[in-house]
């Protein structure tokens, strides 16, 4: 599979997970980001449901077959909040790992089998409390998971909900970035381009807090 590029997924949009197969062994796909469940009568909720709140994860009727049973891997190598600085003004910001290595959200994905039409799979990806770097900005982090947890994530015989919790602060840097992310037109390395006033290094503790960006950006919370 030859993967361009993303740098701005929004709800929706197709991105890449990693499930277990039928064999047992791992697979790569394309999925749908925002899970429609099994049971739903149509897919009018998906950009609603981008996201799993972990603590209740194991027994929403939305999530918990899927937490079960359809648990899986969503590599990225970072991802984006905003923060309000003015009445209508919103700052993006960049997170990523201090070193810049690549990671994998904690996500669910389900099958979804419409009346007449293609079959739709989708998911979610599992948020939980933030931790100490996300506190200034947003009251939820999405659940980062170590690669040592991976195994044990994706695999369906084992009771994952000890694997959602916040990752620790010391993996994650911030900075703060052009606004031309806001767009979800905007998709190319414009969208990681620095705020004209930022500081030359990653910044870890902004002083003011987010509020949810608009439209369908593609916010974690």
């Amino acid at each position: 599979m030859n993967l361009q590029p993303r740098w701005n997924v929004a709800p929706t949009q197709a991105a890449p997970v990693v499930r277990m197969a039928g064999d047992g062994s791992r697979e790569f796909r394309m999925l749908n980001w925002g899970l429609v469940p099994y049971w739903a009568e149509d897919t009018s909720l998906q950009s609603h449901m981008i996201n799993a709140r972990g603590e209740t994860v194991h027994d929403k009727p939305a999530f918990r077959q899927a937490f079960r049973q359809r648990r899986c891997l969503v590599p990225a190598d970072g991802f984006y909040e905003w923060q309000t600085v003015a009445a209508k003004s919103k700052q993006p910001l960049l997170f990523r790992m201090r070193d810049r290595s690549p990671f994998a959200f904690a996500g669910l994905w389900e099958r979804w089998i419409p009346p007449k039409g293609e079959v739709l799979e989708t998911f979610a990806i599992v948020n939980t409390a933030a931790n100490e770097i996300m506190a200034p900005f947003h009251d939820r982090v999405p659940v980062i998971l170590a690669p040592t947890d991976y195994a044990a994530w994706l695999d369906p015989a084992i009771d994952a909900r000890s694997l959602v919790r916040a990752p620790p602060s010391e993996w994650l840097d911030c900075m703060r970035v052009s606004t031309y992310v806001n767009s979800v037109r905007h998709d190319d390395s414009g969208c990681h381009e620095p705020a004209p006033d930022a500081e030359p290094e990653p910044v870890g503790k902004p002083k003011a807090r987010k509020t949810g960006p608009d439209g369908r950006q593609g916010s974690l919370f």
